[in-house]
């Protein structure tokens, strides 16, 4: 039978806890005991992680827009190392790939030396976005989740589901249990960008949304139990 292979979205703000910069080690800690609990299980686990706890180039206009996205591509690299340490910290092995040579930090991203990483029971880390500016780690995770193969991918967020308008503005808001990723850019609620969305469109690649804030919110999510909004395509 086919394992069951997951890529998990996480934002860098999340893994700075409440600094909002750098890294918080007690909630990295956490995602990481929960992760090893679902790999102990036979989950093969991939993992994107978003720059946003160093770099957010976007908003600055004295920086010629490829020179922002690179520094963020090393921003995730940096946040995939640290993570990856953590990881080993309590027990589980891994392996780094990006999509450019990184020096000894990193290996090349290949999908037959991934596969061979998920084969040993590594968590596989894919840092460093798709290697080309105007691509976010939106669209990074899904072109790895479409290449390897995942069955899921899994939307760790400050939010525990998608909502048909701001929560945090409209006590009336409405919470999805499952919508598809037409209505979710039809409806423009912004779950991922509109390039991500429509490669999920195309290749017919699920997403979870869920709280990272819930206690073992990841190790329910890894397992297939749905406690926020699961996006078809």
């Amino acid at each position: 039978m086919k394992k069951r292979r997951v890529l998990l979205k996480l934002s860098g703000e999340a893994l700075a806890g409440e600094k909002k910069t750098g890294f918080d080690e007690a909630t990295c800690k956490m995602v990481a005991e929960q992760v090893k609990a679902s790999v102990d299980n036979g989950v093969e686990v991939g993992i994107v992680i978003g720059g946003g706890n160093f770099w957010r180039g976007r908003s600055s206009n004295a920086i010629d827009r490829p020179k922002a996205d690179q520094i963020g591509m090393l921003a995730t690299i940096m946040n995939c190392i640290y993570v990856s340490e953590i990881f080993r910290s309590v027990g589980m092995q891994t392996e780094i790939f990006t999509p450019f040579q990184c020096g000894a930090m990193t290996k090349l991203f290949s999908k037959d030396d991934a596969n061979a990483a998920f084969a040993q029971g590594r968590v596989v880390f894919f840092a460093g976005g798709t290697g080309h500016p105007y691509f976010s780690t939106d669209t990074g995770i899904v072109l790895r989740a479409i290449e390897m193969e995942a069955d899921v991918i899994l939307l760790a967020k400050a939010i525990d589901g998608v909502y048909d308008s701001d929560p945090k503005k409209n006590p009336d808001a409405k919470k999805y249990e499952t919508i598809s990723i037409n209505e979710v850019v039809e409806q423009q609620l912004a779950v991922i960008d509109l390039t991500a969305s429509i490669m999920c469109m195309e290749n017919h690649m699920p997403l979870q949304v869920f709280s990272l804030n819930e206690e073992n919110g990841i190790t329910y999510a890894m397992n297939g139990e749905n406690h926020g909004t699961i996006v078809t395509a």
